[in-house]
Parts: structure tokens; sequence; C-alpha cells
């Protein structure tokens, strides 16, 4: 008989594999391995993620990381950019190819003229002389090809060149322009030739699962997401939600009790825990889903109490007073209130470590 499992069951599973019950003694890099990345759309949050995931975290961590090339911050799933471990991006970039391909039907009438036969050979020549912004290869490419749309070329190198960002000592790691490179001379290895999706879902359940195979697919954005866990369904647990849809798990995977305490957490902008599942609502409810962007596509910061997203969170610095405002979705008790305004502080104390007075407010209900 399959076994159901509540959507408070999925919180805490997923929870637990997230590190989001108990701060880790662990490094940054094995964290992000942990989680199999962090998106990183902007270089800020995954400092922040890290923080509320990790004992102790220093910002001087995740520079050293980034500058000694063990992590790397480069496109991934979804056709986003996220924070890996070089040994992953290595392991599963070639898995995300189709994916890629996939994603150039979007410029629709802009791609008349491109060939990727010609355009990636030049768009690595460049790169190969120097690491350059994209505003460069462009402009580079477009001498080459200038009967193509600069912004169609820009957009084949991004998604069909091997690349990673190059850190700098600005405080989040990159600069608002960054410059890119190709990820095998940066990493000393060409990306693996085989795809590798059955270890990528493998690496998917331990951080998120368990989880059904529509939700592989959105976390990765692989079609072929589904067909892989039917493969490794003789060596998975298999349990069903509490829609009765299926759900895939690792056998050994932490299933803690639904009752196991979840402490006050936030979780920043583009956090990739609340964009890897299909259904949600282990993390946050589908009445507030519509809140969790903007219109412009931005993902806000959400902040966790007893292990579910109740509202958003933003900051705030002026004249050496750091703010953190809660925009609650619905009414906070007290004790919600207390735990998340010392967590808050903390919170602050890391972002604006200058500040003389750090004041944690609960704004009206969204």
């Amino acid at each position: 008989m399959t076994v159901t499992l509540s959507v408070r069951a999925l919180n805490r599973a997923t929870l637990a594999r997230q590190l989001l019950l108990a701060r880790e003694p662990i490094t940054v890099t094995e964290a992000v391995r942990r989680l199999c990345g962090m998106q990183a759309q902007e270089p800020k949050p995954p400092f922040l993620g890290l923080w509320t995931r990790l004992d102790g975290l220093q910002a001087s961590d995740l520079h050293a990381a980034l500058h000694d090339r063990s992590l790397v911050r480069a496109t991934m799933m979804r056709a986003t950019l996220h924070l890996m471990t070089g040994d992953d991006y290595t392991a599963f970039r070639t898995a995300m190819q189709p994916m890629l391909d996939g994603a150039l039907r979007v410029l629709g009438d802009r791609a008349q003229g491109l060939d990727l036969q010609e355009v990636v050979p030049a768009a690595r020549s460049l790169l190969e002389t120097e690491p350059r912004t994209f505003n460069e290869v462009r402009a580079l490419l477009q001498e080459q090809f200038p009967d193509v749309n600069d912004r169609a070329l820009g957009y084949a190198v991004r998604l069909c060149v091997p690349l990673v960002m190059v850190p700098t000592e600005d405080r989040w790691g990159f600069p608002r322009t960054s410059r890119f490179t190709l990820a095998d001379g940066w990493l000393g290895t060409a990306p693996a030739a085989e795809q590798a999706i059955d270890e990528l879902m493998l690496r998917y359940l331990a951080a998120y699962g368990p989880a059904s195979a529509a939700d592989a697919q959105t976390w990765s954005g692989l079609s072929a997401s589904g067909e892989a866990l039917d493969r490794l369904r003789p060596g998975l647990r298999v349990f069903a939600d509490d829609k009765g849809r299926e759900l895939f798990d690792l056998p050994d995977a932490p299933r803690p009790g639904e009752d196991v305490p979840a402490p006050a957490r936030f979780l920043p902008e583009f956090d990739s825990l609340v964009l890897a599942h299909a259904d949600r609502r282990r993390i946050i409810a589908d009445a507030h889903r519509p809140s969790l962007t903007t219109k412009n596509l931005r993902v806000r910061a959400v902040f966790l109490w007893d292990g579910f997203a109740r509202g958003i969170w933003e900051t705030e610095y002026k004249r050496k007073v750091a703010t953190l405002r809660l925009r609650p979705f619905e009414p906070l008790p007290q004790t919600a209130v207390d735990e998340l305004t010392t967590e808050g502080e903390s919170l602050l104390r890391f972002i604006e470590p200058d500040a003389k007075e750090m004041v944690v407010s609960v704004a009206e209900e969204d």
C-alpha cells in the first residue's frame, strides 16, 4: 500500500534537506553541493541563503570558494544563473543543453540569420583571449555577423557556450556587469560528455524530495525528468501526496515527523526552495503564491515560521540604521513576531555590519 504524505510531512522532509531545520557546521562548498545548486540570478541572494542555513557563515567563506573555483556562478537549471560546485557544473552542464537549446525559441524572428555552427566557435575564440562582459561579446560578434540581431547573438552564446562568471572583490562577489569566461578554461576540464540526467534526478531528490516528476521538471526545466525517474523507480521509495499524485524519494533520505520544530528563517530573493516544485504548498500556500513574484518577475524574499512562508521581507539602510520590514500574508501570533525579530536582527548584523541600530518592524498584512 502506498504511503500518503501530508503537506506538513513534505514540508519537514524538504526543510531537513535544505538545511533549514538547524544551521549546519559545514563548508559553503558542501552546502551548495547538498542543495544541488542555488539560484543566483543576482549575486547577493546566495550569501543570504547560505547565512540562513550554515553555522557561523562569514561572507569571506563564499568569496574564498568563488576565487579558488570550488564554486562557480553560471547558467544552469531553467536557463537561469545558479551557484554550483565546480564538480557539479562539470557533471551536469551537458544535461542542461537540450533545455538550453529549446530556450532559443524565445528569440523568434530575431534569430534570423543566426547560425550556431559559426557563432559558437567565434564566441569561444573571443573568450579564449580574455574574459569579457556580454556587452563586449555582443559588440565583437556584431562586427563578424553584422546581419544578425546583436541580442540574439548574445543570448545564443549565453545558452550554447559553457561559461562561468569571473568573481571579483566586490562585496557580493560580482560587479553589476560581470565578465564571463570559458568554463573549461576556468575549471581546467570540459563538461562531461554524458548527460547524466539520472544522477541529476537523484541529486534533486536528495535536495528537494519527496517529489513528483512534474516537480523535477519544474526545477530543472528538463522534459526528460519523468523518464529518468521511471528508470530509477526500482531503487526509489514511492509515496503519494494528499491529492494522490506519485512522489519519488531516496530510500534513506530524511523524512522527519510532522511535529519536528522548524525555526524562524529568512529566505532571500530568488531562493531555489520556493521555485523547486510544481506544487509549492509544502512551502507556500496557493493563496499566497501570487505574492511571491513581482510584475517584472522578481522572486521576492520570504520568511518562514513553523516551516511555511508567512510573508515577504525587505531591508533598508539609512543613516547607520538597518531596518528589516516584515510584510505578513496574514496576522502573526506574538510568538512568531518574537522569533522573527530575534532572527531578523541577526540577519541585519550580517547584511549591514556597520549599522549602529537594528530595527525589525511588522507592516500591515498584504
